[in-house]
């Protein structure tokens, strides 16, 4: 089928019929409705209390063969918050069938066909409480399908005479709550492959941590979903090798359950193939001009030897003895897995490749280049100028082309959660699948699945089991012969282009950034990945440039993470001392630097080189010793900080420097004067505390003279007497 304009624009129409399903509301919270075209007759006013939702499908995902009876199923969601009352559905159909994948897009995008309308069948509805649901079954009389030939045909189903209690039934009963879908009348079976992609962001842009893993494969978790909805269909799976090689990286710390779903994986019968690591585009990196396709510098920085056993050595038997010598055996050092073991996706069919849309033909020459030989691009039908088929080359270069349209309706059912929302999706890519197959009957069609994270497993079950072809082979498909196509003129992605060279001249900064750090790659091999996962696939263009500019800043926050703080002047009061300076470092990681310190003035004599080590995410002083040769005056210093290979990391910061070296001259003369003072004040007051000492005593001799002198005369008184 050739892929017209109006099909290529499907998958939006679709997308926004699904958001629209809640667009019919009456002001008591009633009515909703699966197209807003057939709501048109009435009051479109939306109520916080909710809507009343109505889906309807005939046959197998809206498909039956010609001339067989079948059953209509109805889903009724109520989610208002007030009790629906009972009603009745109506299902019609229109038996002008529409002609091609154009007027399927109109009818169910503005309910427009050509041709009339009659009732196959109707029934009364229960009553649905507040938030609650139910499916109806209408049967249909088997002649009233049975002179149906093969086609596509319109069909709408109503929910008229129901009523939250707002407004009268009256009123109720010209408004009806609607849905349309179509019905698939055919006997033919196409091949049809699908292809599913599994991917999974880490919150660090890096890889999986054991947290997320827990989570991704637990029970409910998304990755486990994946496989839950591919096993059982012979879909074919698109890994991203960063999952597997997040689990691996873990080696013996791995959760459990994430090396339950490693193995799970393995054991699948299903085909695949792997993605670009972190699903990087591999169109923006050729329209980039890149010589190689980029990769991890290396995934060594993940692992953790204490997580991958040593083995003992073997006991050496004693020379003429086979007893192993007693010696105690040394475990041998463990050995850790190289990168390409840690990303290996099992029994993978190489030289795949699957793009952003808009590869060019000169981008598939590059990608033959990338690869050094053959390679096969997935392409959409939309970038083709050929009807449909699984297998093309353009300009000799071999394609696997997947139905635009056919791949929008499956998408959508794949992310649809309600089931009856969900089979509308699936109706619809049964009609695109229809005029697929009149193009080209014998031809296999290829389907795939849009990146998506989130699915549900029933969901991506039934979408899968509703087109895919059991026996399915991919291989078989490469090489059955190819048509020749050419592809639609594409422009090259400026915006992504430029975003990815701004990216990775970021990562050449880092790289002579990281040589302060004793293995730089822990920094390096990071910013490799992230720099990957920016450019994915899967990267929506609302979210891109959002995206590259959070990234980019991060980037210049940790080209700032090392630095030398601002300083206040300081006051040297020595001739010689020894400066403190302080050096910051906010990165996880030790780093190794140089700081160098010169005077303005070589009146100021400084070491000028000074080696420091500065552990993570803190700051070391440094004591640089200085002497000056002037007594007094202010001059600066022009600090600079260096990795050991002379890569400037920081500055040059100025620092005020005031030298009041008189200050300690001056200090010494008083300190001198004030210890003269002390001792010859000391000396004076011993000798003059040695004067009175000397006093007293010649005052006490003359004294004890006197006395002596008094009583020889006294005594010669007495005697004369």
């Amino acid at each position: 089928m050739t892929a017209s304009s109006p099909d290529r624009r499907l998958r939006a129409r679709l997308r926004r019929l699904t958001s629209a399903t809640a667009a019919f509301a009456l002001a008591a919270g009633i009515g909703a409705i699966a197209s807003p075209a057939m709501a048109a007759d009435g009051d479109d006013e939306t109520t916080d209390a909710g809507v009343v939702e109505l889906s309807v499908a005939i046959g197998s995902h809206g498909r039956i063969t010609p001339g067989a009876s079948a059953t209509a199923s109805l889903a009724l969601q109520n989610d208002t918050d007030a009790r629906l009352s009972s009603g009745t559905v109506t299902v019609e159909i229109n038996r002008t069938p529409l002609t091609d994948g154009t007027a399927v897009s109109t009818w169910l995008d503005e309910t427009s066909a050509p041709g009339e309308f009659e009732t196959l069948g109707s029934k009364a509805t229960d009553a649905v409480d507040a938030g609650g649901s139910d499916r109806i079954t209408v049967d249909l009389a088997p002649e009233s399908l049975a002179d149906l030939a093969p086609g596509v045909y319109p069909i709408r189903a109503g929910l008229s005479g129901a009523s939250t209690g707002a407004l009268d039934s009256d009123d109720l009963v010209s408004r009806n709550v609607a849905a349309d879908s179509v019905l698939v009348v055919t006997a033919d079976a196409v091949q049809v492959g699908v292809i599913v992609p599994i991917t999974a962001t880490p919150a660090d842009g890096v890889l999986l941590t054991a947290d997320e893993l827990t989570e991704l494969t637990a029970a409910d978790g998304e990755l486990t979903a994946a496989l839950d909805g591919v096993s059982g269909t012979a879909a074919v799976i698109a890994i991203d090798p960063a999952i597997i090689a997040a689990i691996r990286v873990l080696g013996t710390a791995a959760p459990a359950n994430a090396t339950d779903w490693l193995e799970r994986f393995d054991d699948l019968p299903n085909e695949r193939f792997a993605l670009q690591f972190g699903d990087a585009d591999v169109t923006v990196q050729a329209q980039a001009q890149l010589p190689e396709l980029l990769q991890p510098t290396t995934l060594a920085p993940f692992l953790n030897p204490l997580s991958f056993p040593s083995t003992p050595s073997t006991p050496t038997p004693t020379p003429g003895s086979s007893t192993p010598s007693p010696t105690p055996t040394v475990p041998d050092a463990p050995v850790l897995p190289d990168d390409e073991e840690l990303t290996a996706v099992d029994d993978a069919i190489d030289g795949i490749v699957w793009p952003l849309a808009g590869a060019r033909s000169e981008d598939l020459a590059t990608f033959t280049g990338y690869f050094g030989g053959e390679v096969t691009t997935i392409v959409s039908s939309a970038a083709t100028d050929a009807v449909d088929t699984a297998h093309a080359t353009a300009d000799g270069h071999d394609l696997l082309v997947i139905d635009d349209a056919i791949s929008a309706a499956i998408s959508g059912a794949a992310a649809e959660s309600a089931s009856g929302a969900r089979q509308r999706w699936l109706a619809a890519a049964s009609a695109q699948l229809y005029f697929a197959g009149q193009a080209t009957p014998q031809a296999p069609l290829l389907v795939g699945l849009d990146r998506d994270e989130t699915r549900d497993a029933a969901a991506l079950r039934e979408a899968i089991a509703a087109v895919d072809s059991p026996g399915f082979d991919l291989s078989a498909v490469r090489s059955a012969a190819a048509s020749p196509v050419t592809l639609v003129a594409g422009a090259v992605d400026d915006l992504r282009v430029n975003a990815l060279q701004n990216m990775l001249v970021d990562e050449g900064t880092l790289a002579t950034f990281a040589t302060i750090l004793d293995d730089p790659q822990v920094l390096l091999s990071r910013e490799r990945i992230r720099v990957m996962r920016e450019i994915a696939v899967g990267v929506p263009e609302t979210k891109f440039s959002t995206n590259v500019a959070v990234h980019r800043a991060a980037t210049n926050d940790t080209l700032h993470a090392v630095s030398i703080p601002p300083s206040s002047t300081i006051q040297l009061l020595s001739a010689n001392a020894d400066l403190p300076f302080s050096v910051r470092n906010d990165l996880p990681w030790p780093v190794n630097l140089r700081l160098t310190v010169a005077p303005t003035d070589p009146r100021l004599e400084v070491q000028g080189s000074n080696e420091v080590v500065v552990q993570a995410n803190s700051s070391a002083r440094v004591k640089v010793p200085v002497s000056a040769r002037v007594g007094s005056g202010e001059l600066d210093l022009r600090l600079n900080l260096y990795s050991p290979t002379g890569v400037l990391i920081d500055g040059p910061q100025t620092v005020r420097v005031a030298v009041r070296a008189e200050w300690e001259t001056i200090g010494l003369i008083i300190f001198g004067g004030l210890a003269v003072l002390l001792i010859v004040g000391g000396v004076i007051r011993t000798v003059l505390r040695r004067r009175r000492e000397s006093a007293d005593e010649s005052d006490g001799a003359d004294a004890s003279a006197e006395a002596e002198a008094d009583a020889d005369t006294h005594a010669g008184e007495k005697e004369t007497t």
